[in-house]
């Protein structure tokens, strides 16, 4: 059967659990960014604050981690060794978009260069162009000339 070449061959099985990498990108980027926030802190400090309240000061037969608070600490070790690595991932991800965002910026101004120069070009064959033709003002500076030396002629012949 695994020879057959009309059906699609069937994928290999792994123990290993497969995630998607995509939204487990989000949800470390949107941890990362809820972590960088003064909710954050004051949650957590809200949160330790009353831990150790809670253990200092309550009946000895309600309290669950006594001074040092190792139990705290092992709390904190492990949302600290899991923080960091999500904010890398989420790091990276980002060093991505602005490595893409980088070179579509590039790409934009080479095109925004080409433009402008292809511009000037136009611009400066323009004036080469005009450099040829007659202006407004030239023609009404000749037309004035003519007038002045018809009227210098009429006088001329009127006498």
């Amino acid at each position: 059967m695994s020879n057959r070449l009309d059906l699609p061959r069937r994928g290999k099985r792994s123990l290993r659990p497969t995630y998607n990498s995509e939204a487990f990108g989000r949800l470390s980027e949107r941890f990362a960014r809820f972590l960088g926030t003064a909710n954050f802190l004051v949650y957590m400090s809200v949160f330790v604050l009353t831990w150790v309240l809670w253990n200092a000061l309550a009946p000895s037969d309600l309290r669950f981690d006594s001074f040092p608070f190792i139990f705290l600490t092992l709390i904190l070790s492990l949302q600290a060794s899991y923080a960091a690595p999500l904010i890398l991932l989420a790091q990276n991800r980002q060093a991505d978009r602005d490595r893409i965002q980088s070179a579509e910026d590039r790409s934009r101004d080479e095109r925004n260069l080409a433009a402008t120069e292809y511009l000037t070009r136009e611009i400066a064959a323009l004036r080469e162009g005009l450099g040829d033709a007659a202006t407004r003002d030239f023609i009404r500076g000749e037309l004035r000339e003519l007038l002045e030396e018809l009227r210098s002629k009429v006088e001329s012949d009127s006498e």
